[in-house]
């Protein structure tokens, strides 16, 4: 007996092959409008928090919460993607977890704290299972182009984000102030990927795959939790970013819009980075030399963005977009060559996003409780150097060219 869940085979496909390139590039081309929407609603909110303290009279740990909520959702609600997929099937599924994203995004528009809290879990429930489907469909459908389309729709996820740091702003200010709306009109570009993905559910015959793989001996594993720990210690520094890099530079004295763009313009060498890094990451003997410099990059320009100069930040917030931008791609990519199959990547995946998304709600929390605590943002730097030792120890394992223990068995 094992307490691990069943999981359907990953490469057992839920319809046939298209033989159209037509078909084809209409469902990449909406597979990376889906993805462009996947942080909309937790960059939004960084860029206009100072705006939500002040109205609604939150506390350091309440605006801790909410700039927690994201990530911890992704790993409560994550798990519950490979079963939904059984029951709906992938395309269906993920048809449902955009509608809870468009109506949590919406949901923020009313206004008031119960209004934005419940709407930023709805809208971050359903990223979360669209976060686990992304990756399976991809290889479904593109098995002899995967990871350019990975690089794609993570490029598309970073864009996304990239406008909704830098964008949010200027829309309240064309609202009348109001933050409110400013984050509820995310969850138009979020219908607009609902509606392209409409087709996605109809016109296909399907077949499906009845055998079922349990897989074993990966949660005792060593290297699958330097996995799991580095997806979720990389996640952490980029949640940080999202939520408090632009309270930051406001702290500094930068204006609001100016704040904005900067962690917009990181955001966006995030996804520039996610193109390139997984092909110079394949290129040595194994992956520790990239995770490594990709780790001790992200913790020095973080660094530089919150105590160097005002002028340089600008740089620094650059540099610290690319190194993300790598540990994240870097983070997904070791999850493919760390497993020795298709089953047991797919159990991996789960583990890694959904207990790695878990540790890294604790980055946003514990930056906002030491800003509350201290009153200073030098707090920070003795979070990151701890969350950064660790970040780099797991890397290190995890890029070791070895492959987890574990085995899928069939039931």
């Amino acid at each position: 007996m094992t307490n691990e869940p069943e999981f359907l085979a990953p490469n057992a496909p839920d319809r046939p092959e298209r033989g159209k390139a037509g078909a084809l590039l209409l469902l990449g081309a909406s597979l990376v409008l889906v993805a462009f929407n996947l942080r909309c609603a937790v960059a939004s909110v960084g860029p206009v928090l100072p705006d939500v303290i002040r109205d609604l009279g939150l506390s350091a740990a309440g605006a801790s919460a909410l700039t927690t909520l994201p990530s911890l959702c992704f790993g409560l609600f994550g798990p519950l993607a490979p079963a939904l997929s059984r029951r709906l099937g992938a395309e269906r599924a993920l048809m449902a977890m955009l509608g809870a994203m468009v109506l949590g995004t919406a949901l923020r528009g009313m206004g008031g704290a119960p209004a934005l809290y419940s709407g930023q879990i709805l809208a971050s429930a359903g990223i979360a299972a669209i976060n686990i489907l992304l990756p399976g469909l991809v290889k479904r459908d593109f098995p002899r182009h995967a990871a350019a389309m990975t690089g794609l729709y993570v490029a598309g996820l970073c864009a996304g984000a990239g406008l909704a740091a830098g964008a949010t702003v200027p829309l309240a200010r064309r609202f009348g102030g109001s933050w409110a709306a400013a984050l509820a009109f995310w969850a138009v570009p979020a219908a607009l990927a609902a509606l392209a993905w409409i087709p996605q559910n109809f016109g296909f015959s399907r077949r499906r795959e009845h055998r079922r793989y349990a897989v074993r001996g990966l949660w005792s594993d060593a290297l699958a939790w330097q996995v799991t720990l580095f997806m979720g210690l990389q996640s952490a520094f980029a949640y940080i970013v999202f939520g408090w890099l632009a309270p930051i530079l406001r702290d500094r004295g930068l204006d609001p819009v100016q704040a904005g763009l900067i962690v917009s313009i990181s955001i966006v060498a995030q996804g520039a980075a996610s193109l390139f890094a997984p092909s110079l990451a394949v290129l040595g003997r194994d992956q520790r030399f990239a995770a490594a410099v990709s780790s001790l990059l992200c913790i020095g320009s973080l660094l530089g963005c919150v105590f160097a100069p005002l002028s340089s930040v600008w740089i620094w917030s650059i540099v610290l977009g690319l190194s993300e931008g790598a540990l994240f791609a870097i983070a997904l990519l070791l999850i493919v060559l760390r497993a020795p199959d298709a089953q047991v990547a797919g159990h991996l995946s789960s583990m890694a996003q959904s207990v790695g998304y878990i540790i890294a709600s604790a980055g946003p929390l514990l930056a906002g409780l030491l800003h509350g605590f201290s009153g200073s943002w030098h707090a920070l730097a003795w979070l990151s150097l701890v969350l950064g030792a660790a970040m780099l120890a797991a890397g290190i394992g995890a890029g070791r060219a070895r492959h987890v223990g574990a085995v899928a068995v069939p039931l």
